[in-house]
């Protein structure tokens, strides 16, 4: 398998990119987001890959770093979720995002990506739940705790509600409350989980 190319950025459009190494020019698919981490063409760079062998083709991914490969890799073992649609994910959602969603059972956010509907994305929450360790998950905040807000009841669960009525999503919700102290009353959890979420914290 390759497992990352060195080289010089020759091209770069919204969803591939041909890096040169060594004079052997690669056609990487990439999710939309790359194109935020890549320098100009003709400056060096390295994108992590993985490399589908079928009969008739073998098709390279790039990602701008280990996090991204990984989730790719994770995605595409649920049954009926291809590298297309793994790329749609990836564009939309964040390593980080997608291993809250799956944890938090928050099967909708997969459907912002393009292609992928509501049975695909439930799927993806069945499938891949306790697939993530809390190096999937940044800010301090562990899977145990995520997992602890999403199912609790009382005054936590009543400022996930109150929040996602106020047009957050169940992850962002569930990520907010779990950063704060759980033993205070609805008004005041929600409170400080809006200065979180307002402040760009989640």
């Amino acid at each position: 398998m390759i497992y990352c190319l060195t080289g010089t950025l020759l091209e770069k459009t919204l969803d591939n990119v041909v890096i040169d190494v060594q004079g052997v020019g690669f056609s990487l698919a990439v999710p939309s987001t790359v194109q935020g981490v890549l320098p100009a063409p003709g400056e060096k760079c390295t994108l992590y890959t993985y490399l589908s062998v079928k009969e008739d083709a073998l098709d390279l991914y790039g990602f701008a770093d280990k996090a991204e490969q990984k989730a790719f890799k994770t995605l595409i073992s649920v049954s009926g979720v291809g590298p297309k649609a793994g790329l749609s994910i990836l564009s939309v959602l964040s390593p980080q995002k997608i291993a809250l969603a799956v944890t938090t059972g928050d099967y909708k956010a997969f459907t912002a990506a393009n292609g992928v509907g509501p049975k695909v994305a439930q799927r993806i929450v069945l499938e891949l739940k306790g697939k993530f360790s809390n190096d999937d998950v940044a800010g301090g905040v562990t899977m145990a705790d995520v997992q602890r807000t999403a199912v609790s009841t009382g005054s936590v669960s009543q400022a996930i509600s109150a929040l996602i009525a106020l047009g957050y999503n169940q992850s962002q919700a569930a990520l907010a409350v779990a950063k704060l102290d759980a033993d205070q009353d609805v008004q005041a959890l929600i409170k400080q989980a809006l200065k979180l979420l307002a402040g760009g914290k989640i």
